[in-house]
Parts: structure tokens; sequence; C-alpha cells
């Protein structure tokens, strides 16, 4: 009787410790931010590439091209096919401005100064890292930049506002392969 009591007693227990599973915590107020944030953010994507558009179609001089990475640019001064673009790892210097969207200027390049750093290797916002990759030795390219590549909703503290997109020109001075 014993036995046959033990035996029952393991069967259930091994048959029982199969079935058990975690449960999921649910954190409906994480998920409702989480929602409430991703429409928020593509609020203001589509906001600024209405902007862009706009800010596109009023400019005669340049030829804006859209970007993987969700900028748009267009070059200013456009050098000869002689040079290759900017990989991982090259050294590069550039001198750069910051405008708004409507072209006033917040910095220019003697505030920002020359900037020299190691292609996709060095802290740097994303909007200068992404920009200066489609930049030859010797061009000025026009960036226009979605708020999400510059300084997001922080904004810089001085002069750039929160979630504001951006006009840099940068021209690419130095350009060392590794």
């Amino acid at each position: 009787m014993f036995r046959i009591t033990f035996l029952l007693m393991i069967s259930f227990t091994l048959l029982e410790c199969q079935n058990i599973e975690p449960r999921q915590p649910i954190n409906k107020q994480k998920q409702v931010f989480l929602n409430e944030s991703a429409k928020r953010n593509k609020n203001i994507i589509a906001i600024e590439q209405s902007l862009f558009s706009k800010v596109i179609h009023q400019e005669e001089k340049l030829s804006f091209e859209s970007s993987p990475q969700g900028f748009w640019f267009a070059y200013q001064n456009k050098t000869p096919l002689r040079d290759s673009y900017p990989i991982k790892g090259d050294r590069v210097t550039f001198r750069y401005r910051i405008e708004d969207i409507n072209g006033n200027l917040l910095y220019n390049e003697k505030e920002l100064g020359d900037v020299s750093f190691l292609v996709d290797q060095e802290d740097l916002i994303p909007a200068l890292r992404e920009g200066i990759k489609y930049l030859r030795l010797g061009e000025i390219g026009v960036f226009l930049f979605p708020s999400y590549l510059c300084f997001g909703y922080q904004g810089d503290g001085e002069k750039i506002g929160i979630n504001q997109p951006l006009r840099f020109t940068i021209e690419l001075l130095k350009h060392e392969k590794n």
C-alpha cells in the first residue's frame, strides 16, 4: 500500500511540474505610456517631414535628396568623383554651422570650431555622424535633420529648443583614410 501511494505521489508531482508556466506581469500603465509615446513621436516626425517639404520647395538653388536615415541633403559645393566618402575608422576634420529650419543662424562656424573625429568610433550627435558620410573632401553639404538625429526632446539648453529640426551646413576639410 505504501509503495502504491508513494508511486502515485511521485507521478502526480512529475506531471504537475511540467505544466507550470511563469506568468507575465501586466503593467498597463507602462503599455499606455509606450503607446502614447510612439504616437507622439510619429506625429513629430510627420510634422518635421512636412516642414522639410516646404523648405525644399522654397529652395531654388539646391537640389535635395532624401537619405535612408530620414534626413535630407544637398550639395552647395560638389567636387569631382575622384575622392571617396569617409568610412568607419577614417579621421575627418570638418566645420559646420547650425540654423533653424527657416535658415536663421543659431551657431556659426567660429562658435563651434573645427571638429576632428574618427568616423563611427567617437561620440558625436547622430546628425553629424551620419551627415559627414555623405561628403567628399572639399565638399559643402546642406542637411535638413529631424530632431531625433539632433538634440531631440532635450534641446541644447541654450539656442536649440526641444524637438527642433535643424539645418546644418557642413564642410569636409580633411579626410585621412584608416
